[in-house]
């Protein structure tokens, strides 16, 4: 395992302190980056303070240009690349010489993401980590990183049936059963119905597929979805009779947007949704105190989402031991 994203399911879900302690845990030469921007010292949106970054000697970070230089701690410059650039500058990609307090600005393009990945390996980092948030959920794709971590906690919800709830949804989509049938793979650009032989629809996207010559279901009741899957579509289908013969493929769970309620309709009445590419969930971490300083009872949420979802759940302020 190479790389590791660690997503935020809301602001403020404790994604920032997850980082701080795998940079204290993991007994590898850590990479780190973001695809936003973390460790500035007061959230943008709340105006609430937020918890620095803190790394560690040897660690390998990259930040734009702005960034790097308001750091200040002794560091050794690695790469500028005119390739890699933000909106902040160009990235810096450095070796820390001592301890200090970073604030990271990363490329948001996927492919700028990947790209990053590879050169902070090739200088040296053993394991790469990638600050990511779930709106932009590119750096989650098993296609740019191995592995992922979810941050969830009571700025999701101070109601923990409904943070329990907003949890297991994202959870079940990260761990979509994965499709094996890598002739997939050579298809690219809309929707494919999979049967004896393969049919490329006469529409671009689901976001047309009522334009279709005729109903999408006469095509078969098998599809590989190239792009997004949205709510109109899967609505459309929770319609149908039968949908124990339905099912959806797509890329990878980064292309899912619809509403638990919708999802789990068409799950209940037997429909069927796969992965291409599956995403390794390696854990959940919780932040039991809002932004707005409520505190919720962190072993209750811990139990509760152990009851609904089988992978490790900590609170990384208590937990001493957990390393990837």
């Amino acid at each position: 395992m190479n790389s590791v994203s660690i997503v935020g399911l809301e602001k403020n879900t404790g994604k920032t302190e997850t980082i701080n302690y795998l940079l204290k845990t993991i007994n590898k030469r850590v990479g780190i980056t973001s695809i936003g921007l973390d460790g500035e010292p007061i959230d943008q949106l709340t105006s609430m303070p937020k918890p620095h970054i803190e790394i560690v000697k040897r660690t390998i970070f990259a930040t734009a240009e702005k960034y790097y230089k308001l750091k200040r701690f002794h560091s050794e410059i690695l790469s500028v690349d005119d390739d890699l650039r933000t909106p902040l500058g160009r990235i810096v990609v450095s070796n820390a010489l001592e301890k200090g307090e970073v604030i990271l600005a990363g490329p948001q393009k996927s492919k700028d993401i990947k790209t990053l990945i590879d050169k902070m390996l090739k200088l040296g980092a053993q394991i790469v980590l990638i600050d990511g948030a779930l709106s932009r959920l590119a750096p989650a794709s098993p296609v740019i990183t191995d592995a992922m971590i979810l941050a969830t906690g009571a700025a999701v919800s101070l109601n923990t049936d409904e943070l329990v709830k907003k949890t297991k949804f994202v959870t079940d989509l990260i761990q979509l059963e994965r499709e094996n049938n890598s002739e997939l793979e050579n298809l690219t650009g809309g929707i494919y119905a999979l049967g004896e032989s393969t049919i490329k629809l006469p529409i671009k996207s689901l976001l047309s597929f009522e334009e279709s010559d005729k109903p999408i279901l006469d095509y078969g009741k098998k599809f590989y979805i190239c792009g997004a899957l949205g709510e109109s579509f899967l609505n459309y289908l929770c319609k149908e009779k039968n949908l124990n013969e339905i099912e959806l493929i797509i890329n990878d769970f980064t292309k899912i947007f619809v509403k638990p309620e919708t999802y789990y309709k068409f799950i209940q009445k037997g429909g069927k949704i796969k992965v291409l590419h599956s995403t390794k969930l390696l854990a959940i971490t919780i932040n039991p105190i809002s932004p707005y300083g409520y505190t919720m009872d962190s072993d209750e949420i811990i139990n509760r989402l152990k009851e609904v979802i089988n992978i490790p759940i900590i609170n990384v302020r208590e937990s001493k031991s957990w390393m990837i």
